[in-house]
This record gives C-alpha cells, sequence and structure tokens, in this order.
C-alpha cells in the first residue's frame, strides 16, 4: 500500500488530487495544509477512509517533523504554496517563505526513505517569453517575480537532490488551471460568479492578454497518469490547455454562456506580473492524457452548472 503526502492538500489542484488518488483504495494518503488559504472543504477525508488530513505548515521545520517522522512515505506530491497573481505581488515575503517549505520537504525527504517528489512549479517561471509554444527544454526561464523565483528555485532544489542524494522528482509546470472548488479570486471562477449576478466584469488592461486554460479533469489525470506509469522522473512536463483566447474574448463567452446582463470594465494593468502571452507546448501532456483534452467552453459550462462551487 503506498503512502502519500499531499501537501497543499486543502487547496484546489491539490485537493483535486487527493480526491483522485483517494478512489484507488490501495493508496494511503495524508493531505497537509496550513488552511491560510486552503478550505477544509476542499478536502476529501469524509468520502475516503485511505485519507487523514494534519494541519501543518511545510514552512516550518518542527510543525513538519512531526508529520515525516510518525509516517513512512513513499511519494510526496508538493502542492503547497502561495498562489494567485495579486496575492503573490501584495505579499512578497510570504511567497519567499515558500523556499524553506522545499528545503525542510526534501531533507526530510532524502533522510526517510520517500521513493520520488512530485512539485507542482508554474508558467510564471518562463516569465515574459519570446519562444512559442513554451518547451520544457528549450524555452528560457526569465521571469523576475518573487513567486516564479520561488518555483524555479524550488526546481533547483529538486533537480541538485536528485544529482547528489538520488532523489527522484517530477515537475509539472502547471499553466492557468479551471474547475469545480477553485477559489474567486482567480480569474474563471472570479468570472464566472459575476456573471451568474449580472455584476460588472472587470479587466486589467485592454484584456488582450492571451492565455491557455486547463480544466481540472485534464490536470488531475495527467499527473497521475505520470505517477502511476512512473512517467518524466527526473523531469518536467508542461501541464495546461491548448486553445489560445484572450482575457477580454474569455469575459465575452462567460457572458454569453451565462446569458447575463454583465457589463465589462477595464482597469489600470497590472504594475507586473501580467504576462502578455502564455502557450504551453503539450506533447508531453498529451502523451499522458491520451485523450482530447475538455474543450473550454465544455469545461465552462460543466462549472456554470456547477453553481454550488461559485456563488
Amino acid at each position: 500500500m503506498p503512502r502519500i503526502l499531499v501537501t497543499g492538500g486543502a487547496g484546489f489542484i491539490g485537493g483535486s488530487l487527493a480526491e483522485s488518488l483517494a478512489k484507488e483504495k490501495t493508496n494511503d494518503i495524508v493531505i497537509i495544509d496550513d488552511l491560510s488559504t486552503g478550505s477544509k472543504s476542499k478536502i476529501p477525508v469524509s468520502k475516503h477512509k485511505n485519507v487523514e488530513f494534519i494541519k501543518c505548515d511545510v514552512n516550518e521545520w518542527r510543525d513538519l517533523s512531526g508529520v515525516m517522522y510518525a509516517h513512512a512515505f513513499d511519494y510526496i506530491f508538493h502542492y503547497a504554496a502561495v498562489v494567485g497573481v495579486k496575492r503573490t505581488l501584495d505579499h512578497p515575503v510570504n511567497v519567499l517563505k515558500d523556499l524553506s517549505g522545499i528545503k525542510n520537504l526534501l531533507y526530510f525527504a532524502k533522510n526517510s526513505g520517500v521513493k520520488r517528489v512530485y512539485f507542482s512549479s508554474s508558467s510564471e517561471v518562463y516569465g515574459e517569453s519570446i519562444h512559442f509554444p513554451q518547451h520544457e527544454e528549450t524555452t528560457p526561464l526569465n521571469s523576475r517575480l518573487p513567486y516564479a523565483i520561488v518555483k524555479n528555485a524550488s526546481e533547483a532544489y529538486l533537480k541538485s537532490f536528485q544529482h547528489e542524494y538520488g532523489l527522484e522528482y517530477t515537475i509539472f509546470r502547471f499553466f492557468n488551471t479551471y474547475g469545480p472548488r477553485q477559489s474567486k479570486d482567480f480569474v474563471v471562477s472570479k468570472f464566472i460568479a459575476r456573471a451568474l449576478k449580472n455584476e460588472t466584469i472587470q479587466i486589467y488592461g485592454d484584456g488582450k492578454q492571451m492565455r491557455t486554460f486547463c480544466f481540472i479533469d485534464d490536470n488531475v489525470d495527467a499527473c497521475i497518469t505520470a505517477f502511476k506509469e512512473n512517467k518524466y522522473i527526473n523531469d518536467v512536463v508542461n501541464i495546461g490547455g491548448d486553445i489560445e483566447i484572450t482575457i477580454l474574448d474569455l469575459a465575452k463567452t462567460i457572458i454569453k454562456l451565462t446569458k447575463s446582463k454583465s457589463k465589462i470594465e477595464h482597469l489600470a494593468p497590472l504594475p507586473e506580473g501580467d504576462m502578455s502571452r502564455r502557450k504551453p507546448d503539450l506533447a508531453r501532456m498529451r502523451k499522458l492524457l491520451n485523450r482530447k483534452p475538455v474543450p473550454l467552453e465544455e469545461g465552462l459550462k460543466r462549472l456554470i452548472n456547477n453553481t454550488t462551487h461559485i456563488l
């Protein structure tokens, strides 16, 4: 029975991953989260007997040590992080604390028999890229923002621990992901929540920023396939959507699908961090998914029809 630690399991992606892992009854799962941005409602403890939740801050050595000493984990999914463009810009010092988390986790992992660490990195590491689609090996990592620097440094930690101690890793670089249970701090859920209430949808700048959007099922299925089939060991995989859309067109699409009377208001551009374009090379993800990804409009309809997670 594999013993799996999921950090950040009270968050949107971490909680969704943990719930999918829990469906395999042979998995024994421990979720840790400090609940600073996560919610107990996203933790699948009540549905599955093979899931345990422990409130814990991975950035605090003493807090984490109790969990690591009490359990002999085989695998770790490290998804705990301060997330959200606005939040990470407003509180950069909190973002930098996440460097302690990756360091703590890796030192415990290499000393306790952990076989592999799966890490949620971010498309932010690419910065304002000029290479499209953004490929895991050939696109430079050039972002200057604290959030991206922490993710980039965390990737370096993983590669260094593998080189020196033989601790295996897989890095997932997440692009925009959306779905049920996502916080309204993020663009898709925020736009839908406002559209359903016929409230004004606010966009930073002219709205011509290009993005792709990945439905949560595609994200989780690809990551769990990598885990189950031992794919991309000591390697990096982009996890994202395949169709580009502007933020303005995203808002218009959501207004159309919800039959909303919402108007669009343009705010001043963010001072930094709102990259003009992100488009992942998904060749590796497609091999993991082995099916067509959920089309954007279909994913949006699923989310709109599941309003209990939005309002």
